[in-house]
């Protein structure tokens, strides 16, 4: 069995969704199940009309000009999601007379998305001859947490998605994204919410390939806006994977593949303009060694340096520090660490409340406008990783202001100002993969 996820530019267009129906056509024989995402910028539409409904405008023209525009291109029943338009259109006047648009409504407002793009796409396959069935992420057995907007896949959704899936003849399509809570609300799963759906799949049914269909050739060796030659990776370990798209690769985000690495199934991300090329491979390894893999970073970040306002020693000073973390539910990227002081990263939009919390026990220093750089791969031995990677570096005469190294050696960070991001990451892919700085 077969996972095929395809995100919103491979639905845009009529001839992309011919292209789609064309690509799945060639797989037939793997007993594939699709996972799709809204079609075309149908989401950022959707966030349109919940603000002007709260302005009291009930309408969504471009998300209904759009759709009935794919229909009719695509001679498909003109009627064929009149169903879905009205309920959109009642849950807007809905806002509109309460004048607010909480989490749980904005959730039921973005499924729409998914919904409609199911539907389309599996009347076009069976259309054209393809037997297929549209699901609802909740019909397919997606049972999640009721956090709204940032939901969790609850594990009794993988028996759920077993028993309804396992058995089905036609091709099921099903709605990346979205799932239910236990009370029945609809939720959305945040960001990757439909690679994590397709991932969830594959676990739950035993695929022996995930593929996650982008607009790029696959995961690149660093950011081609950056790095114009980077070039895509042929294989990935799920560790490298996620480390990569943790510190800002944007091809996938990190809770996205956790089913598939659960369950040591591949996942493979392919680029839908170009089906024939193979893609990158992400593969359960725990083999030592293989060199740097990728080079990935975060600008808009912010080094912070802590220090105990009281004399060296002082007993619990990290546990306190870490603790305001946790109240204010900050993510540091890379930190350095003493018994009395700290250097850690943090994103520019969360220091406000962390200097306030921290002033009255320590000496608190930002200094904003930086950037994260990060070498990802199991490279040997870190002397010599990081003598190639500092040399580099000096010699382009960027000032690196801090060095975190991964206990696992999976990733290697530094420090360096935003400023200089783009001279450092071209030195760094020069110096580990060839080419021009």
């Amino acid at each position: 069995m077969l996972i095929m996820k395809f995100g919103g530019s491979s639905l845009q267009t009529p001839e992309r969704i011919r292209d789609t129906a064309a690509t799945l056509q060639k797989q037939r024989h793997l007993r594939p199940v699709l996972v799709l995402s809204a079609m075309g910028r149908t989401t950022e539409d959707l966030i349109d009309a919940g603000q002007n409904a709260l302005h009291q405008q009930v309408m969504f023209p471009r998300i209904e000009e759009f759709h009935r525009a794919l229909l009719s291109a695509l001679d498909l029943p003109p009627k064929l999601l009149d169903t879905h338009f009205d309920e959109l259109r009642s849950l807007l006047r809905g806002i509109a007379l309460i004048g607010e648009l909480t989490p749980k409504t904005r959730d039921a407002l973005l499924s729409f998305g998914e919904r409609l793009s199911i539907r389309l796409f599996s009347a076009y396959l069976n259309r054209m001859g393809i037997s297929s069935t549209p699901f609802d992420g909740w019909d397919a057995g997606v049972l999640t947490t009721s956090e709204h907007g940032k939901a969790e896949v609850l594990p009794e959704s993988y028996e759920r998605v077993r028993r309804t899936l396992q058995e089905v003849s036609t091709i099921p399509v099903v709605a990346g994204f979205i799932g239910k809570d236990s009370q029945g609300h609809i939720t959305t799963l945040g960001r990757g919410g439909s690679d994590l759906t397709a991932s969830v799949l594959g676990r739950a049914l035993g695929a022996h390939e995930i593929q996650l269909w982008k607009d790029v050739d696959g995961i690149l060796s660093a950011d081609p806006r950056l790095v114009p030659d980077a070039a895509p990776l042929k294989l990935l370990s799920f560790d490298e994977a996620a480390e990569l798209a943790y510190f800002g690769a944007k091809v996938l985000h990190p809770t996205s593949i956790l089913p598939a690495m659960c369950a040591k199934i591949p996942v493979r991300v392919k680029n839908h303009r170009d089906p024939d090329h193979p893609g990158t491979v992400i593969l359960h390894s725990e083999e030592e060694g293989g060199g740097v893999v990728a080079i990935a970073h975060k600008s808009g970040q912010a080094l912070v340096h802590i220090a105990s306002t009281r004399m060296l020693g002082q007993a619990g000073f990290l546990a306190r520090v870490f603790q305001v973390f946790a109240d204010l539910h900050l993510s540091v990227d890379a930190i350095a660490t003493s018994e009395v002081s700290l250097s850690l990263t943090l994103s520019e939009t969360a220091l406000d409340p962390l200097i306030e919390r921290i002033e009255p026990f320590a000496k608190i220093r930002v200094s904003a406008g930086k950037s994260i750089l990060t070498l990802i791969g199991k490279a040997g031995r870190s002397s010599e990783l990081l003598e190639t990677m500092l040399s580099a570096l000096n010699r382009e005469r960027i000032d690196v202001q801090m060095i975190s190294h991964g206990a696992s050696k999976i990733n290697t960070s530094v420090i360096v100002d935003d400023a200089q991001l783009k001279q450092a990451v071209a030195a760094l892919h020069a110096a580990f993969f060839g080419g021009h700085s």
